[in-house]
């Protein structure tokens, strides 16, 4: 194992750091009460002071991550909106066949697919609200400059930087949010932050319809940018300030909530902590056929989603309305899909089972892209489509990105695993932004998008049913283990004996 120290921090937001071998005596519990067979409190304190500890992350933590992705789903997908407002024709030369487009929306996915890995590895040697905030800071930077683009190569190169800065902040979050919130937590907190991806594409249809209506002397796919941009800037710095550290080492919590926060990191899991890395467990990660699979899955859920992202106002248009109306009516797919998000990740925090109800999510955007095959002139029916697709793939995007963090086993796999499948899953970004070229029209998507989310509905059920037999397979070696006992992950990260997945 490979261990870089903490260097001490100057700022008043932190805290004397608590090392491996103090977390290890810490008992949150000891002369306060007693423990049940399941090793959990049976004192109403404790749980009231549990309680509090959770309301006090809720207060702080999403709010800051889902404006944040708010912001970083706006500057990623506003250039769908830029292309109804004259993009092309300024700079592209008109662009007939969509062809430059494709590859400037593509631009963002490629560096995007090449630094996850090794950023969200880098990312755990360093204070995650630095990380994080100069993270958005650099991406919010980079949509605002699209701005100044004048031809073809400067909106290509400033959507690589744009992927690079995105690459450090996305993939990072699932494995920030697991060092404060238990597997039975972190599904409904994901579903927050992605929801705002839901609310960016509706927030994002107004602003664009506002920007189209603007009397102003710029052209108004510039006014977009700057528009959408410059906030996140803002979100940024706020970021570095109030976002907590590791839970070792924030001056956000007191000593009592900080050895509370410790004991539930430490529930059903006890491995690498703090600034270091375990190479062992890096391999292990890059050996899990099941990180390969997520791979797949988020590889068919991101063709849609990019597809969507990119090409959502123009195939609302293409059922006979206007750039503006078409700009405003992706505002209510988008409002519906926030509301399954939420409700679905919900429940699966509930029943601690994520992949069948991946598969329905996958299924159900499958579903809508079959109705733009087979339905060619009711209007009501195509538009409902679009509430399928949208509901579907945001929901699917929940609940994978919620379903790795538990189920690795240790801080460095998960940091390793997590941007792993991630990176995979960003190839479907590039297809996604290929495959509605304006020579072939939208037939073409719909038919690989509805392929590869049925593929993606059953990857999910295989990589489901593998966990639950794996559970099983286990109990019958080793027996049950207590519900929240802590294991010993240390060397075999999730292959350790009492460790059990989330299905």
């Amino acid at each position: 194992m490979a261990t870089t120290q903490p260097q001490r921090e100057t700022s008043s937001d932190r805290a004397p750091s608590i090392t491996k071998h103090d977390i290890e005596v810490i008992d949150p519990f000891q002369d306060n009460t007693t423990n049940t067979d399941d090793g959990r409190s049976t004192t109403s304190e404790i749980s009231e002071a549990e309680r509090k500890l959770v309301r006090k992350l809720d207060y702080r933590i999403p709010p800051i991550l889902c404006l944040l992705y708010f912001f970083a789903f706006l500057d990623r997908s506003n250039l769908g909106n830029a292309r109804l407002q004259g993009l092309p024709e300024d700079v592209l030369g008109g662009d007939p066949t969509g062809t430059l487009y494709a590859w400037i929306f593509s631009a963002f996915f490629f560096s995007y697919v090449l630094c996850q890995v090794p950023c969200v590895i880098l990312s755990k040697l360093f204070p995650p609200r630095r990380w994080l905030g100069i993270s958005a800071i650099g991406f919010a930077l980079c949509s605002t400059l699209m701005a100044t683009g004048f031809n073809f190569g400067s909106l290509f190169a400033d959507r690589v930087m744009l992927g690079v800065f995105e690459a450090a902040f996305s993939p990072g979050i699932p494995l920030y949010l697991s060092y404060f919130y238990t597997k039975h937590e972190i599904g409904l907190r994901l579903a927050y932050y992605q929801t705002f991806s839901a609310v960016a594409g509706a927030f994002g249809g107004l602003i664009a319809f506002g920007v189209q209506n603007a009397h102003v002397s710029i052209a108004k796919w510039r006014l977009l940018f700057i528009i959408e941009g410059l906030p996140g800037m803002v979100m940024g710095v706020i970021a570095l300030f109030f976002l907590p550290d590791r839970p070792e080492m924030t001056g956000f919590f007191n000593e009592e909530e900080r050895k509370l926060a410790m004991e539930r990191r430490s529930r059903s899991i006890s491995a690498d902590i703090g600034y270091s890395l375990n190479k062992a467990h890096i391999w292990a990660a890059l050996k899990d056929w099941r990180v390969y699979t997520g791979g797949i899955i988020f590889f068919g859920i991101n063709c849609s989603l990019a597809s969507v992202s990119a090409f959502l106002p123009t195939i609302i248009k293409s059922f006979g309305f206007t750039n503006a109306v078409a700009q405003l009516l992706t505002v209510p797919p988008y409002a519906v899909a926030s509301i399954a998000l939420i409700g679905t990740c919900y429940m699966s925090d509930r029943i601690q089972n994520r992949g069948m109800l991946l598969a329905v999510a996958n299924a159900v955007c499958a579903i809508g892209y079959l109705i733009l095959l087979l339905v060619k002139t009711n209007i009501h029916a195509r538009y409902f489509a679009t509430f399928c697709i949208t509901s579907g793939v945001i929901t699917a995007v929940g609940l994978i990105i919620s379903w790795y963090p538990h189920n690795l086993g240790s801080e460095t796999k998960r940091a390793t695993g997590i941007p792993l499948f991630m990176s995979i899953g960003q190839g479907g970004s590039i297809l996604g932004s290929q495959i509605f070229p304006s020579t072939e029209g939208p037939l073409y998507m719909y038919i690989v998008t509805c392929g590869l989310e049925f593929l993606a509905a059953l990857c999910a059920i295989i990589l489901s049913v593998s966990y639950l037999m794996d559970n099983r397979h286990r109990d019958r070696l080793y027996g049950k283990p207590k519900p929240d006992a802590e294991v010993d992950t240390s060397v075999l990260a999730d292959k350790a004996p009492m460790f059990r997945y989330v299905p």
